[in-house]
């Protein structure tokens, strides 16, 4: 647990709730107990998409309801979570039945996002919601979940500007800030040689979408 919690970045005060978090339903029944993760699972899930939800809603001003639901449902997604749970080797700490350790479960995607969650749901108990906020903030930010996602603005605005084959569109970086697990990019976007918007992200790509969603809603398109 000292290793996993390394990992985590976070120390609990009450241990037993994340060695709870690991232990998957088939290695309480071989035990012959009925402690598992389920539980906190089903409380990770609502801290998670809570998190999730308001960070969509505070860093993306003026985004429809349907986008922002869409972003958040791929940032919590299967796929997602499983993928964070690697990052943190989560899958080598679980305490697994001898049924699934044999057949993968370690690296089950559907065992690696349930335990994600739980995971969550411990350190929310054990240090409140600013701790679980820091953790799962930790994932969100960097995540592949963003607004290209949902609407290619760089797209949409170049097929815009080449109606005019003298136009032409760069992004050019302008700064970057933050330590290397967290950087903000600045992108400043120039039609031609005059810059028409700026845009920050937590990736030089979500920076240039930024930008050019920028852009278009000084056009006056509704986005």
């Amino acid at each position: 647990m000292k290793s996993l919690q390394s990992k985590l970045n976070y120390k609990f005060k009450d241990p037993s709730l994340l060695e709870l978090a690991v232990t998957h339903s088939s290695y309480a029944n071989e035990k012959g107990g009925h402690n598992n993760n389920e539980r906190l699972e089903f409380l990770g899930d609502s801290v998670l998409g809570f998190i999730t939800a308001e960070y969509l809603f505070t860093t993306m001003p003026g985004t429809p309801e349907g986008e922002l639901t869409k972003l958040r449902s791929a940032a919590v997604c299967e796929k997602s979570l499983a993928e964070f749970a690697r990052q943190i080797d989560l899958g080598s700490h679980l305490l697994l039945g001898k049924g699934e350790l044999h057949t993968g479960g370690a690296e089950r995607p559907s065992i690696l996002s349930d335990a994600f969650e739980s995971v969550i749901a411990a350190i929310y108990l054990d240090g409140g919601m600013a701790a679980a906020k820091e953790f799962v903030l930790r994932f969100i930010r960097t995540a592949q979940t963003d607004v290209e996602l949902v609407t290619d603005y760089k797209t949409k605005l170049q097929e815009i500007v080449q109606h005019n084959p003298e136009d032409h569109l760069s992004y050019v970086l302008a700064a970057e800030s933050g330590p290397d697990h967290d950087k903000t990019f600045t992108v400043d976007l120039f039609l031609n040689t005059n810059c028409i918007a700026s845009g920050t992200g937590h990736s030089k790509k979500k920076a240039e979408q930024a930008a050019a969603r920028e852009a278009l809603k000084l056009m006056g398109f509704q986005l």
